[in-house]
């Protein structure tokens, strides 16, 4: 079974026009697989390009040079760096996700209905829906009184868990997720640990950037370590 990701020479520089044109190489030929059902952790300092890496992956960030191939259901072999704009909207609404730190969405809409989103984007009955995301919800510890509030209001601990929820819940095929269990008390990171392990489980594959070794310890297959935009090594981890 060939990879389902397949990164090969990536290059990503960015040209910075108000700084006279300051170039800054943020990854170079960068090569690395991803199998079906494994989870690979992205290691290394802040600024040495893991976060670009994944976006690029996402196609947030177009590519300087090389290529990204993904082994979709909807197209088959697919090459992300020259898909088209259509092909990449399709891919995100159906197979691929991206949960970054941040939590951004419109003002006016509950919690439930947050992380119900992907569930409606991909066809599924509103009562459904909303009785799968109450589930998430409540396994991640949100008190119910917050369910139907704002998440615009919530602290930060509380838009992480959203934030996680709304991108598991979809189950994608390939799950990009940048430091899912930044802010979370023990019993909550150990909750989301588990929903991703059992995303694994289900035959999702996962590039998950992480500063915190107890997540990756129960997580990754293998870690990737990032250095100035090269990877510098690549590690199971400790048994």
């Amino acid at each position: 079974m060939p990879p389902i990701l397949d990164v090969r020479h990536y290059t990503k520089r960015f040209d910075m026009h108000v700084l006279n044109g300051k170039r800054i190489n943020a990854l170079t030929n960068v090569s690395f697989s991803l199998e079906p059902g494994e989870i690979v952790g992205l290691v290394g300092k802040s600024g040495s390009g893991k976060s670009t890496l994944m976006k690029s992956i996402y196609r947030t960030y177009l590519a300087t040079s090389g290529a990204i191939y993904y082994q979709s259901l909807r197209y088959g072999p697919i090459d992300l760096v020259r898909a088209t704009d259509h092909q990449i909207i399709a891919l995100r609404r159906d197979e691929i996700t991206y949960c970054s730190q941040f939590l951004s969405v419109i003002p006016r809409v509950s919690a439930a209905d947050v992380v119900a989103e992907g569930l409606f984007r991909r066809g599924a009955g509103r009562t459904e829906a909303w009785h799968q995301s109450r589930d998430y919800l409540d396994r991640l510890g949100l008190p119910q009184e917050l369910w139907d509030a704002y998440p615009s209001t919530f602290s930060g601990g509380e838009q992480q868990r959203i934030n996680v929820a709304r991108a598991i819940i979809a189950r994608p095929r390939l799950l990009l997720i940048d430091e899912p269990t930044a802010s979370l008390d023990q019993r909550t990171k150990d909750v989301v640990i588990d929903m991703i392990i059992a995303l694994k489980a289900e035959g999702t594959s996962v590039l998950c950037i992480s500063h915190d070794l107890y997540t990756l310890d129960r997580l990754a297959d293998r870690r990737i370590e990032l250095k100035d935009g090269h990877i510098v090594a690549t590690t199971s981890p400790v048994s």
